[in-house]
């Protein structure tokens, strides 16, 4: 558990995911140095915005329509959907600081300049993401919690759909793909709670990956130890 509270008078907010792996290989600290302050969201950071002014994202993206990805993992997804849509811009959140450096070393042998990262708790973004600013969101293989006792850390909680669903734009589709059961479950119980409709009309639409789907590392994981994917897909209200 991370204490992630700042003297600028930001919440008491405990980070309990792991922000470090294994040693970084030396190419990978190098990104780190040389890419990420550029590719940084700035004013995320609660000393360097403790007012929380919200992001100017048209100053930053111009007209495009802004895309986050919530939790990206090694980046293979976002780098996918940067490459396949150059008119959008996309936001990836992760705090896992190997799975950061694994994203900008896939952007350095991409040509995507559409992509911004912010390597923390996706709660501080939200704080200064300005109202029905996003066009869409996508939740992929979030960490499951599987004991009953810490289910309330997972991502599917009022906590972090309430202020997604101010984020997003009336209309707009939030995805979640997992391959827990009890993850589905809480995500069918609770995202319609937060105002989000579930999309499905039939079994095919949750076990069919949506059209331009990049199967993950970690579907890749799922798929070997014999679990199944699921794909859940809403839209705000």
């Amino acid at each position: 558990m991370t204490d992630t509270r700042h003297q600028s008078g930001a919440p008491w907010r405990n980070f309990y995911g792991r922000l470090k792996g294994k040693a970084l290989r030396p190419a990978q600290e190098r990104y780190l140095d040389e890419d990420l302050p550029r590719l940084s969201l700035a004013g995320v950071d609660w000393d360097a915005n403790p007012d929380r002014a919200p992001l100017d994202l048209a100053g930053l993206f111009g007209e495009r329509e802004v895309v986050l990805e919530v939790g990206f993992g090694g980046g293979e997804h976002l780098v996918h959907m940067a490459e396949g849509s150059p008119d959008r811009a996309f936001i990836g959140c992760e705090p896992y600081i190997n799975g950061v450096a694994m994203l900008l070393g896939k952007l350095r042998d991409s040509a995507a300049d559409n992509v911004r990262i912010h390597p923390g708790d996706v709660r501080d973004l939200f704080d200064v993401l300005p109202p029905e600013s996003l066009s869409a969101a996508y939740l992929l293989y979030p960490d499951p919690w599987p004991k009953a006792r810490h289910h309330r850390r997972r991502f599917v909680t009022e906590e972090h759909l309430a202020p997604l669903h101010r984020a997003l734009k009336p209309g707009a589709p939030f995805r979640v793909a997992t391959d827990i059961p009890d993850y589905v479950r809480q995500t069918l119980t609770e995202v319609p709670k937060a105002g989000f409709e579930w999309l499905a009309e039939g079994p095919d639409d949750w076990r069919t990956p949506w059209e331009g789907w990049l199967s993950t590392r970690y579907e890749q994981k799922a798929l070997r130890e014999g679990r199944t994917p699921h794909y859940l897909a809403f839209r705000r209200s």
